[in-house]
């Protein structure tokens, strides 16, 4: 399991580096993006490949980015568990699917502030043809996730008329709430808003950013889905026996 998520998020790299350049996936040969020398298959074992070079290209010596193993080892760690809590089913098999498309969201939108719609539609589809047809889960209670996770969304974002979230923030709520569904749709956002405060206030307090700079709020959703499928009916159990 580790093995193949290295090679899929090795893909992965490839996708978004991709993006902008309007490049095909499968028929261009990857390169270095700073000499634009074609990388030999030595060059492209995952991980490996970048503690073998020390970091930088075999050709012109300038640093590899660091997105590239990180890439490759938060999907390997991802796929692994995934795998450890639900086992090999269906609904793992979508989850890998659909991680993959949030993968790239998630560093598209660190980089670029911006939310892909080509890879937030097919996960969308994806999404709602499973959830209705090959699941177990309730289609209505997944449908009720998605609206409270996009209506609330859409409530801050018409607030403040686009300053505080972005549309894309708003339509990627759609995914998480299919994903998290009606029972923990509230702590998947809960997370994120927590995780957003705590980051944004440390970068304030590291003069990193100021009141005025822009955050991308992608990122937290997409952790705050996880953490809800990993560790929700844990927090709500633990809430519930508190109050």
């Amino acid at each position: 399991m580790i093995i193949s998520g290295l090679i899929i998020g090795s893909f992965l790299n490839v996708v978004i580096h991709r993006m902008d350049e309007l490049q095909s996936i499968f028929l261009t040969r990857s390169y270095c993006p700073k000499c634009k020398t074609q990388l030999k298959w030595y060059d492209l074992i995952p991980f490996i490949s970048f503690v073998l070079l020390k970091t930088k290209c075999r050709y012109c010596g300038k640093a590899i980015s660091w997105q590239y193993p990180l890439v490759e080892l938060v999907t390997a760690l991802l796929f692994l568990l995934i795998y450890i809590k639900f086992g090999l089913t269906l609904y793992v098999c979508f989850l890998f699917l659909v991680s993959c498309f949030l993968i790239v969201i998630f560093v598209y939108d660190l980089q670029k502030m911006l939310i892909s719609d080509e890879m937030l539609y097919p996960a969308i589809i994806i999404s709602l043809i499973y959830l209705a047809f090959g699941s177990s889960y309730d289609f209505k209670m997944a449908l009720l996730g998605a609206l409270i996770s996009a209506g609330f969304l859409g409530i801050i974002y018409l607030l403040g008329k686009g300053k505080w979230l972005g549309l894309g923030d708003v339509k990627l709520a759609i995914l998480i709430g299919l994903l998290a569904s009606f029972s923990l749709v509230l702590v998947s956002l809960f997370s994120a808003f927590v995780l957003g405060s705590l980051v944004g206030v440390c970068l304030l307090v590291l003069k990193l950013k100021n009141l005025k700079s822009e955050i991308p709020f992608g990122p937290f959703l997409i952790t705050g889905l996880y953490i809800s499928i990993f560790f929700g009916q844990k927090i709500i159990d633990w809430y519930l026996g508190i109050i």
